[in-house]
């Protein structure tokens, strides 16, 4: 029980923090060996399309038109493609009145990757990088991103994912802070070797290495960069592109979001399965396994383990003083997350019970997720979560 319980302790530590602690230090020796990374210059950038599936979007889409044409690139060599399958609102109706845009549409809903392959079909550039219609670029995203090309070891590169949280937040402030948290380990990540994988709201792949995946994707664009890095290749994080959008409008759209996700990282595991190999590629299947196979599979369930394993150790009597300060730290953590679930129903702004409310609730979504996966109930349709305005 003791052994178990120090184990499964030291798992959740390092799938939340250690692996960061542990990633710092490699990098610190990396750089002391080899010096700090030297960013490429944007010159002789590749052609490049911006692909933006856009489903009843009209509340944001002449904003993202705008926002995409106003972007910073050499003259002819950026194009943009705007598919919009399925629309039943007026967004088809805007994008058409853009001549400059290559505008895909049909009546039918397919799906998100439908749509993407047909884009990438349609597209004769270098470079695809794909956003969402409800993200705004900064003006040098297209730029920063694809200056990476030039490394010819490099094929694909992810922006960065930024979430605007209002003063008045409520508890999806947890949100904001969960990417700036993960912001960091991207970069490490991307410092030491490669990023595991990409998020749909910026990021880029060479065209010739671009695979389609299957229909049924729940996460996409992860496992289009994740195949893509199998290859040999690396996953270029690139802070300086980044993407920002508003936080999800309540905490119940924010679940339905990562269930979403988790249910999709149990599909990229099963496929992506040959990368739990770690001799194929050694540091790839470090990163892949510490940032995403342990959150996305025991770490929730351990959690509870250690919990219920704590309480028996301590009630069986004569156990070490640190088994009851472990009790008491973990107590505090879910007490404080419970108290965060009660002033969010209330809607009470102390913010202090946010973030372990939001780890927590991050958590619950992944076994909701896999047990929604292992039944076969998660579509690969995305209907989308809504955002504060």
């Amino acid at each position: 029980m003791i052994v178990t319980f120090w184990i499964g302790l030291f798992i959740i530590f390092y799938a939340f923090i250690g692996y960061g602690l542990l990633l710092y230090v490699l990098i610190k020796i990396k750089r002391a060996i080899k010096g700090k990374p030297i960013l490429p210059k944007a010159v002789n950038l590749p052609t490049c399309t911006l692909i933006i599936a856009a489903y009843n979007e009209e509340d944001f889409i002449e904003q993202k038109i705008q926002n995409s044409l106003a972007l910073s690139y050499p003259e002819n060599k950026l194009r943009f493609i705007f598919i919009t399958d399925g629309s039943t609102d007026n967004t088809a109706k805007i994008v058409s009145g853009h001549p400059e845009i290559m505008h895909l549409h049909t009546d039918e809903r397919l799906g998100k990757m439908a749509a993407v392959h047909r884009a990438k079909d349609a597209a004769d550039t270098d470079v695809l990088v794909f956003t969402d219609a409800n993200t705004f670029l900064n003006p040098e995203a297209i730029i920063n991103i694809c200056r990476h090309y030039a490394d010819a070891k490099v094929g694909a590169v992810a922006g960065e994912k930024r979430v605007s949280v209002a003063q008045t937040a409520d508890a999806t402030a947890g949100e904001g802070f969960y990417w700036k948290y993960e912001s960091k380990l991207k970069t490490w990540d991307s410092e030491l070797y490669s990023v595991v994988g990409a998020a749909g709201e910026l990021f880029s792949v060479r065209t010739n290495l671009y695979q389609p995946v299957p229909s049924n994707a729940i996460i996409d664009d992860f496992m289009i960069s994740m195949l893509i890095a199998c290859r040999g290749y690396k996953i270029v994080y690139e802070p300086e592109a980044y993407a920002s959008e508003t936080a999800s409008e309540d905490v119940k759209e924010e679940l339905k979001r990562k269930i979403r996700i988790a249910a999709g990282g149990i599909q990229s595991i099963i496929w992506l399965k040959s990368l739990l190999n770690p001799f194929k590629i050694p540091l790839l299947s470090f990163q892949y396994i510490s940032h995403r196979v342990l959150r996305w599979t025991v770490v929730p369930f351990l959690m509870i383990l250690v919990l219920l394993l704590n309480i028996s150790i301590v009630a069986r009597g004569h156990s070490p003083a640190i088994y009851q300060l472990i009790l008491i730290a973990q107590i505090a953590f879910y007490g404080m997350s419970i108290l965060g679930w009660v002033i969010v129903a209330r809607q009470i702004k102390i913010k202090i019970f946010f973030i372990p409310y939001y780890f927590c609730m991050m958590n619950y979504a992944v076994i909701r997720g896999i047990f929604r996966f292992a039944a076969g109930r998660q579509s690969a349709i995305w209907e989308k979560a809504k955002r504060k305005q």
